[in-house]
Order: structure tokens, then sequence, then C-alpha cells
């Protein structure tokens, strides 16, 4: 397998971030789930999507892979994305759209090195009763404007994903890589879905008003720099109701600079949304550079915080941890309520440098207790002799924040798991909680973008009332969803949040 150590600080926007359990549940009727027009008495209105990765509204969630290094029309790395929709049977290989820059209705056209589907998201933007695909392409070159980024709109409906429209970007000169992050989210309270859009600036914008004939408003801007500024811009992008007022509030994470020279920490800052939209609550030593998660952990109706912070955070030689910052009427509390490693009792697997626990992470119930449950990876782990292969580990969600209790581990060495664990795999570079068969558990969807010597591929294991199980699991690779392996496809690199 190849190994590229180049992607350890650039992988992150393709990961997730995930928006899940508080938001597709506890936010139903009103945040991320269609959010109902604000119309006079009497007109009429479509119904709500009924979640916001339902593309084709058939009551089922669906499975979004991004394979940014996919060649496209003889243009290597311009990158695809595949959706597989779920069924009462979860997905398959063949029931599937792929979208790229070549694709019919969509904008542009497919070029070297864009990487269309360097950041994705969802939600029922010009609610019609069926969730759109937000698809960033962060080395877009915008006219005279190398790696200006840009950002598509991919339009849900009763036969799937088809059509799309630009995002325009606000600020076009000042900064790179329009569409490095996204989130989705009611951030004003008017009831109508708004797009969250970062970039390598200290700025991130929020889009109102979009619809496949109604060009995005750029309302509302969140500066997210801490005293002299940002660094590198906001790395990942998350939205849930942390103080459970029914608006959405926004999670940026990244590296932020202090006003001591050439000094900076990572970081996660929260804006509560409101009227005049997002504002800032709170800023969070997590440790995290470009990893977050929201959900209701311990299931008090708020929605909480999980990040993942790179090894060395905790001590000097910890291989990655995950904290939990709970939500509250307030907003979210600046002290974290638990930091685990693999060194805490009860994680599995042992606490080694450079493992990188917490590299992805997902929140969703997958045992159907009304809490969130944690997949978290550490994608660099060594397997037996296979260095870098990768494992993800499921933490319950309990009263009290995630339990280790019942915690589970997976590799490609894990019985029921196909294929073998082998060095430079990457097993667990994404990762997706997400109910694909419509049981009421998540199932948990893995992404091993280095399978293969760049290949990538995707895991599907069903979740049931006492866990993840291998019984059933679905694999698939590049070929299988009509993808070309010229070069390195990565499918796997990313997936919707």
């Amino acid at each position: 397998m190849k190994h590229d150590p180049a992607g350890v600080r650039t992988r992150t926007h393709l990961l997730t971030a995930a928006l899940t359990t508080g938001l597709l549940t506890g936010l139903l009727t009103g945040l991320l789930t269609g959010l109902l027009t604000a119309l006079p008495a009497g007109t009429a209105t479509a119904a709500p999507a009924g979640f916001a990765d339902d593309f084709n509204g058939d009551g089922v969630r669906d499975l979004v892979t991004a394979a940014p290094g996919a060649t496209v029309g003889g243009k290597a790395y311009a990158g695809a994305v595949v959706v597989n929709y779920g069924s009462a049977s979860g997905i398959s290989a063949a029931r599937r759209t792929v979208l790229t820059q070549n694709t019919a209705g969509v904008p542009g056209g497919a070029e070297a090195h864009d990487e269309f589907g360097s950041a994705l998201a969802s939600g029922d933007l010009d609610r019609d009763g069926y969730a759109d695909l937000v698809i960033g392409t962060e080395k877009e070159d915008v006219g005279g404007d190398k790696d200006g980024g840009g950002v598509t709109v991919v339009w849900g409906g009763k036969d799937g994903l088809s059509g799309g429209s630009s995002v325009p970007d606000p600020t076009p000169s000042a900064h790179d890589a329009f569409g490095l992050s996204l989130a989705v989210g009611d951030f004003d309270g008017d009831r109508r879905p708004d797009l969250a859009v970062g970039s390598t600036g200290k700025d991130v914008w929020i889009h109102e008003g979009l619809g496949r004939n109604t060009p995005a408003t750029a309302r509302h801007k969140v500066t997210a720099d801490l005293t002299t500024g940002i660094v590198g811009g906001a790395r990942v992008l998350a939205s849930g109701d942390l103080d459970k007022d029914g608006t959405a509030d926004l999670v940026v994470g990244g590296s932020y600079a202090t006003d001591e020279p050439s000094a900076y920490f990572d970081g996660t800052q929260v804006f509560l949304g409101g009227e005049a939209g997002p504002v800032r609550q709170a800023v969070l030593r997590s440790g995290a550079y470009e990893t977050a998660a929201v959900g209701d952990v311990d299931g008090d109706g708020h929605d909480d915080v999980v990040t993942g912070a790179s090894p060395g955070s905790v001590r000097a030689d910890d291989g990655g941890s995950v904290s939990v910052w709970l939500g509250g009427p307030d907003g979210v509390r600046t002290q974290a309520a638990q930091t685990l490693t693999q060194d805490s009792p009860g994680v599995p697997g042992a606490d080694e440098p450079d493992d990188w626990f917490g590299h992805a992470l997902s929140l969703d119930d997958i045992d159907g207790d009304g809490r969130a449950d944690l997949a978290v990876s550490a994608n660099f782990e060594t397997i037996g002799a296979a260095e870098l292969a990768g494992s993800v580990t499921v933490l319950r969600g309990g009263p009290a924040g995630l339990t280790t209790t019942g915690a589970q581990s997976f590799t490609q060495n894990t019985a029921g798991v196909p294929g073998t664990a082998e060095t430079g795999d990457r097993f667990g570079w994404s990762l997706r909680l997400t109910d694909v068969d419509r049981d009421g558990r998540a199932d948990l969807a893995v992404g091993a973008d280095a399978e293969n010597a760049g290949d990538g591929g995707v895991w599907l294991l069903p979740g049931t009332s006492t866990g993840v199980t291998t019984r059933n699991t679905v694999n698939f690779g590049p070929s299988s969803v009509g993808l070309s392996t010229a070069g390195a496809p990565r499918l796997g690199a990313g997936m919707l949040r």
C-alpha cells in the first residue's frame, strides 16, 4: 500500500465533523430536516425533507462518499462524489449516483487537480421536501484566481440528485479555497436553512435563500479570528442546537494566532445562532485542528461537541485524544467533561505515539437508546506488522457522556470485515454514522482512502440494539461504483457529515 505522509494535515475538511443525532432528531421540527417556510396563513408550501440526507424523499437516509483524486474525462484529481441510496435492505454499490463536474447540469467542467468533493454538507435548502447536497471544490481555479475554490449545490428530487447551482464567493480576493468547509443549519431562526462556507480566510459566510432559480444571499459573516488572526482558515464546520433554543449554532475548528509572535493554538470556537446571525459564545482550547462532531451524547436534549486532538495534545507521547464539551442553556461549557485516549480504562487498543486516535469522528444513535454514540478512528494504527493500517472504535453515549462500557473496535482483520489490514490502508480515514436501512439504528460507514495503493474503499457495518455488527457488511471500491482507478481516486477520503 502507498503511504501519503503529506496527507496528515490536509485530510481534514474531507472528514467528518458530523451533523447527527441532535440535528436530525431533536431539531426535526425546524432545524436541519427541512425547516418549514414561514408563509402567510392559507399559502401552500412543500413538506420539509424528513432527513437532511434523504435525497430522493423515500424516507431513508443516503450515504455520500468523496473520491477527490478520481480521474474524470482524463483529468487527474478532478474528483467525484458517490451517492449510495438507502433502502430497507441498506445500501449497495449498484444503487447509486456518481457526480462530477462533467455531470449534466452540474456547473463547471472537470479539470485536473480541482478535487471536487473536498467538503460535503446537506439539507433541504429549497424546502421542496428533498434534501440537497452541497459540494466543495477547494482547488477550483476561478478565472485567474488559482485555487480560489468553489461551492456547488446539487438538488434532490424523487429520482435522486440532479442539476446544480453555484454559490457565489462574496470576497474572492480575500482568500483561497472557498468551500474548504461547509455546514447547513438555520442560523438566524427564520425556519429556513442556511449554508455556512469556510475558506483559508478568517471569515465564515452564511448564505441564505438558496433555491434552484434563486441566487444565494450572503447575509451574515462570522469572523473567527482571535487577537491577531486565524491560521489557515476554518478547517472544519459543524452545526447543532447546543442551547436548545431551536436555532442552529455553528462550530468552527482551526488554528488561531495569539498576540505573541509566531504563537498559535489549535482550537474550536462556538457561535450561538440568533436573529442577527451567529455570535461567538466560547473558545475551546481543544487541541483540535480540524475535527469536530455535534450530537446529544448524554441525552439531555442539548447537543454536545466532540473534538479530536492530534497526538501530543494531552501529553508528549500520546497517540491522540477525543474530548466531550457538553451543551446547556447558555451554550457549550468551556471545560471539557471528558478527555479519552486509547490509554483510558475500557478504550480498546493501546495508546501509541502517532496512532492519531481522534482523526475522524461521527455521532449518531446506534443502539436506539436516545443518546448519540461515537465512532472514532485511529487511522495510523499499526495492526500486527501492518503500519498505518487503521482502526475504528465505537463508544456509547450515556447519562454522564461517553462510556467505555460495551466499547467495540474494528479493523480489516476483524472477523466479518472484508479485506486484510495492510500497511498504509488508513482504515477509518473517514467515518459516518447514519441509518441507511430505516431500522431506527445508525449504521457505521468507514472509508479507507489508501486501500489498494490509493484506490480507496468503503465499508458499511450495520447497527443493532447491542451495537455495531459485522454481519452482512457491505464493501466496495471505485470500480464497483463506476469510477476510474487511474491514478489514486481515494474513494473514502471523505464522507458527508
